[in-house]
């Protein structure tokens, strides 16, 4: 019989969660950085998937089934990064903020707004 897990809206109670999963089917042994960095690689392609072939790519061109397939590749993509991050000893709330900060410097706005390009293709 399947264990129940609450529902959380806490980075660290999902993270508990996870290791609670794993630890319950001893999948452990087949966490290593390198295979959870490939299976988070294989879910974003995954999420890709039901956009594929749509004429411009928004909510609306979805459909009931395709947005929920999207939202549980979502989930597939934040499990194995939280589960990265903790096998990195990662905190991604502050990894995050740090790399808002970083990208605040990199494009500001009152120099890239409205303009797509990489910060290195500015003049």
């Amino acid at each position: 019989m399947a264990n129940e897990f609450a529902t959380t809206d806490s980075l660290n109670d999902l993270r508990a969660q996870l290791r609670q999963f794993t630890a319950e089917r001893q999948w452990e042994q087949f966490h290593t950085p390198k295979n959870l960095a490939s299976a988070l690689i294989v879910e974003a392609a995954e999420l890709l998937e039901p956009f594929q072939w749509l004429n411009n790519g928004k909510a609306d061109e979805l459909g009931a089934e395709k947005l929920q397939a999207v939202r549980h590749e979502m989930a597939d993509v934040m499990a194995y990064l939280i589960m990265l991050a903790d096998q990195l000893n990662i905190d991604l709330i502050a990894a995050t903020n740090e790399k808002i900060q970083l990208n605040a410097r990199k494009y500001p706005s009152d120099i890239v707004r409205g303009d797509a390009r990489k910060y290195n293709e500015y003049e």
